[in-house]
């Protein structure tokens, strides 16, 4: 067992009870685990203020000076201490609304103390409230450093482990790890990218001399946390095209007809850039695994049906996996237009697809007659099998585990089928190359040509009239409208009061207009039924909660009313608003609020009015939300950071990011001698870790 390895309970200090409260309020259990529990902020000893330089507007101040008397002011609860405080340059007030007692017993009048707050002003009166105080000893005297600021819970504080003590316990370990603190990084790694050794990074990160010695060691330990998860994702994908070969598709004439004959617009720029790089990977014998992404509305479907063009060229068959049936059978209806008039074969299979219905299905899939095949996860089961499957589709990828994509492989047990995963929820590139860093990603950036981008504004609940008008004017001109609440509480019934409010005030303001409803708890069929009408047009207003789907395509509803748009995160925001603008004409979002915003929601609520564009909303909500939030779980366990932050550290992802490619590239087994610190790194960490910068 390595010293980092030791249980937290044997270190100075701490003992079977504390070492408890560690596990399961902090998850240290190891010697390994505190040394990696990083201060999130420090408080800067590293000067006295006199205080005549002190104003509110600074942060925590260190001082040096006496406390010429005590005075007790107001009563029963309003009940405070005040020392007059003084160090020859001027005088502030220090404040105690608790533990008074305490404070007239210990705190000395004309004693000389160091004292530690954050200033702030009254009046002309600058004051200190609860500050930290300590005799003046000869070491404190000198200042000159970092104080680190440990995170910490409520129980936690309420033990008596703050960070004080975690900051003495980390000074105990740190004694006793030197000699065990051993570098990761070969020498070129250090000396091409600046970084210090992993032992100065480590002593500096919690015991800082200075700011500049911090920068440099939070620098090292990002670059290498997010060095070895990218090492971890380019091996995986290395040995992923070493060992699986794909199936050469490289006869395009299947294509070619329909780029003569069939297409139906022009592709854009971004859409023949994309066919180029699947078709790279279709032709090279090796297994395809691209990711592609592209917002709403940006073409991705008419891209999957060329891959499919290519597979059918090599006589294989396809098939196209979605979350819903309405998605499945979306798929359907867009790709039929396209494949019936090439004479190509194409079937739906959804869990409500009769079993009559289903023989006929298997057995063209089996004699190899079927050629796409669209569904549901109804596709993964046991009895559906193809005759030869080369290609895989996928769409909304975040809804389908892994290991529904591996069944979907063992569909072919003679070569694995190319993977095509579809997104429109746009993942800005530095979570993209942490979540999805085993596959190739590629972007759809613009949209086809004549969509007219949407009109998005913000109206208060005092618009109220004007917007009704609107409404009234649009469904005039053959328009639709859907007006969507959010799930405002964990309790359903609040928020199907919510809506069903909504949905009453809607019907009398428009006493004569067919309208629909549509919620989270309505029955499959129910809500089926009810899209089916909008869709159809028998309904002019479709009042519903989130559960809109994604991707359903009703061209004809241009305008989307989203209520307390404040409640929604700014990719659901933006997902919403995807569900109009479909069709040729001009479309409308009008985001609604009350007039108390937060800070955070008015960015939102900016933004959105501000762009279009998916990748640069991503980014935003990156910054706004951090990067465990946004895919909705912390899935896939590579977000487990230490201390690396998606949101700020692009330039250090895509620096450690190439420095592992070129690591891989000259040296694939890790078998030359000044990588071997590397290979240790790794066989040191759990099997089953996926963060292997992590100490063990």
């Amino acid at each position: 067992m390595s010293f980092f390895d030791t249980s937290i309970e044997f270190l100075k200090g701490v003992g079977p009870q504390r070492a408890a409260l560690l596990q399961k309020e902090l998850n240290i259990f190891t010697f390994g685990d505190l040394i990696q529990h990083y201060p999130f902020r420090y408080e800067d000893r590293t000067r006295f203020y006199q205080i005549k330089e002190v104003n509110e507007l600074m942060p925590s101040v260190q001082l040096k000076g006496r406390i010429t008397e005590f005075e007790a002011l107001g009563q029963g609860n309003r009940k405070r201490l005040v020392g007059y405080f003084t160090d020859g340059s001027g005088e502030l007030e220090l404040v105690w609304f608790q533990g008074i007692n305490w404070v007239l017993q210990k705190i000395k009048v004309q004693q000389e103390y160091i004292v530690f707050g954050k200033p702030n002003r009254y009046g002309s009166t600058l004051s200190i409230a609860h500050p930290e105080i300590d005799i003046v000893t000869e070491k404190k005297e000198k200042g000159g450093y970092l104080q680190p600021v440990y995170s910490l819970s409520e129980r936690l504080r309420t033990k008596h482990i703050d960070s004080k003590f975690i900051s003495k316990i980390q000074q105990d370990l740190l004694r006793a790890a030197q000699q065990h603190l051993r570098e990761t990084l070969p020498d070129h790694l250090l000396q091409k990218h600046l970084l210090v050794s992993k032992k100065v990074a480590i002593n500096n990160i919690h015991f800082p001399k200075d700011y500049a010695h911090l920068t440099l060691a939070q620098h090292r330990l990002k670059f290498e946390e997010l060095f070895f998860i990218q090492l971890r994702l380019i091996k995986m994908k290395l040995v992923r095209q070493e060992k699986f070969r794909g199936q050469v598709f490289n006869d395009t004439s299947v294509l070619t007809t329909f780029y003569n004959q069939h297409l139906p617009f022009p592709l854009t720029d971004a859409q023949k850039r994309v066919v180029k790089e699947i078709y790279a990977d279709m032709k090279s014998g090796k297994q395809m695994n691209r990711l592609l992404q592209g917002d709403v509305g940006s073409g991705k479907t008419i891209v999957a049906f060329i891959t499919i063009l290519l597979a059918v060229g090599g006589n294989a068959q396809s098939a196209l996996i979605a979350p819903t049936e309405i998605l499945a059978q979306q798929h359907f209806n867009n790709l039929r237009k396209y494949a019936e008039p090439m004479g190509i074969t194409i079937a739906l299979l959804t869990g409500s697809v009769k079993k009559s219905a289903r023989k006929p299905i298997h057995e063209k899939l089996q004699d190899g007659s079927l050629h796409i095949l669209i569904g549901t996860h109804a596709l993964l089961e046991e009895e559906v099998k193809f005759k030869k499957l080369g290609l895989a589709i996928i769409d909304e990828q975040h809804r389908f585990g892994v290991a529904q994509r591996s069944k979907l492989w063992q569909k072919n047990e003679e070569v694995y089928p190319h993977v095509l995963v579809m997104t429109a929820t746009p993942i800005p590139r530095t979570l993209a190359m942490t979540l999805y860093g085993d596959l190739e990603i590629s972007v759809i950036d613009e949209l086809p040509k004549g969509r007219k981008p949407i009109k998005t504004t913000h109206r208060y609940d005092t618009h109220r009239l004007q917007v009704n008008g609107f409404i009234k004017t649009q469904i005039d001109q053959g328009r639709q409208v859907y007006v969507v609440y959010p799930l405002i509480d964990e309790s359903e019934k609040l928020d199907l009061k919510h809506l069903m409010d909504g949905y009453d005030s809607i019907t009398r303001t428009f006493p004569d207009i067919p309208i629909s409803v549509l919620h989270g708890q309505m029955p499959a069929e129910a809500k089926d039924f009810e899209m089916a009408r909008f869709k159809k047009g028998e309904t002019k207003i479709m009042v519903a909660t989130t559960v809109i789907e994604v991707g359903v395509d009703v061209p004809n509803a241009s305008v989307m009313i989203i209520e307390s748009a404040q409640r929604f995160g700014l990719s659901q925001l933006h997902q919403l608003r995807g569900r109009v603008g479909r069709g040729a004409e001009q479309s409308y979002c009008i985001l609604m609020t009350d007039h108390k915003l937060s800070a955070e929601s008015k960015t939102r609520i900016e933004t959105m009015v501000r762009t279009n564009n998916g990748f640069e909303i991503a980014e935003v909500d990156l910054k706004l939300r951090g990067p465990g939030d946004l895919m909705g779980t912390q899935q896939s366990g590579a977000l487990d950071l230490l201390i690396a932050d998606l949101s700020k550290d692009a330039d250090v992802l895509k620096k450690a990011r190439e420095a592992a490619s070129e690591l891989l590239e000259n040296d694939p087994q890790l078998a030359k001698p000044e990588n071997k610190m590397v290979l240790q790194q790794i066989q040191s960490m759990r099997k089953t870790a996926v963060n292997w910068s992590r100490i063990s």
